[in-house]
């Protein structure tokens, strides 16, 4: 695990500081603005470049973690997501649809590095990837004209056009840069070379995307300083309530450590940087929706270190095929 992994949460905080700095201190609003949607959509083609739908393979010989992780994730989460917000944002629509943005989305890059500290089941966390992110495709309008009600106030097609272009595209783009350079160079230059190049530029596009991000609505977020602590309750119960059920559940389930290793981190871990880049393409004017998605990280990625220690499968390696 990089240094920048390591201390992630710490430097999305800087970020965040420092663009509120530079955004207050000098006029960068307007140009800002323009970079956080390209920004956040090169990263996301950078983390989807680094998805092997081959991976949705191994998935066959664990069977029960995956069904489990598709009903926490896509079945019991935007309830419980739905009920923290009408119960404790009732008077905050944008917050509430920032914080339904958040949860409804599974994380489909970071929890991998925390599965691995933890010694979870990586071949099944790796198959859950995939799966994770196309079921995103498809929901997640459901779920914010379902059950972000009139707080949404957004129309159907909309939606779906901000969905489109920020996931479709940076997925398509994935794919053919997967399909040429295989072809050109070969499967193993690709991993020898693109990956590692991939995988290195996803942090640095965050930080950036976070720093354009608040110098672009420095005022918006100076202003609503009280509105966004009050987002900390409901993401302090959701991160204290999701891993409690997804450990209760992979023990009803009896499954190997390994396997509830990971099915409590792909039911814990977010997907902050995709719900980030729809917030902006969708709800423009609402600045208060993306800049509420940033606290999320700061709060969920700690949460998943302690989390990776405490949920650890001690005396063991992580495993990587999928026969149980």
């Amino acid at each position: 695990m990089s240094t920048s992994e390591k201390f992630q949460s710490v430097f999305v905080a800087l970020a965040a500081v420092l663009g509120l700095g530079a955004g207050l201190l000098w006029p960068l609003g307007e140009v800002a603005g323009f970079l956080v949607l390209p920004l956040l959509m090169v990263m996301l083609a950078a983390v989807f470049t680094q998805v092997d739908a081959g991976q949705v393979r191994q998935a066959r010989g664990a069977r029960k973690v995956v069904a489990a992780s598709l009903v926490l994730n896509f079945v019991f989460t935007p309830l419980f997501a739905w009920a923290l917000g009408a119960g404790l944002l009732g008077g905050s629509p944008d917050l509430r649809i920032g914080l339904l943005l958040l949860l409804v989305t599974p994380c489909t890059d970071w929890y991998l590095v925390f599965t691995g500290l933890a010694r979870g089941h990586m071949g099944v966390a790796a198959a859950v990837l995939p799966v994770n992110l196309v079921l995103q495709l498809v929901l997640l309008p459901v779920y914010v004209l379902l059950l972000g009600g009139e707080a949404a106030m957004v129309d159907t097609g909309t939606l779906v056009e901000a969905v489109l272009l920020v996931l479709v595209v940076p997925l398509l783009i994935a794919l053919l840069m997967r399909s040429v350079t295989r072809r050109w160079k070969g499967e193993r230059w690709r991993e020898e070379r693109v990956m590692p190049v991939a995988s290195a530029s996803v942090l640095p596009l965050l930080y950036a995307a976070v720093f354009a991000m608040f110098a672009w609505q420095a005022r918006a977020v100076t202003a609503h300083l009280g509105d966004l602590a009050v987002l900390l309750l409901p993401l302090g119960l959701f991160f204290l309530v999701m891993p409690l059920v997804a450990v209760a559940t992979g023990r009803l389930l009896r499954l190997p450590a390994e396997q509830g290793v990971t099915l409590t981190m792909t039911s814990v871990a977010r997907n902050s940087p995709v719900a980030l880049a729809v917030a902006v393409a969708a709800f423009p004017d609402r600045p208060l929706i993306a800049v509420a998605l940033v606290v999320g990280p700061l709060v969920e990625l700690p949460v998943l270190a302690v989390l990776s220690q405490v949920v650890r499968v001690r005396g063991s390696r992580p495993a990587t095929d999928t026969r149980h």
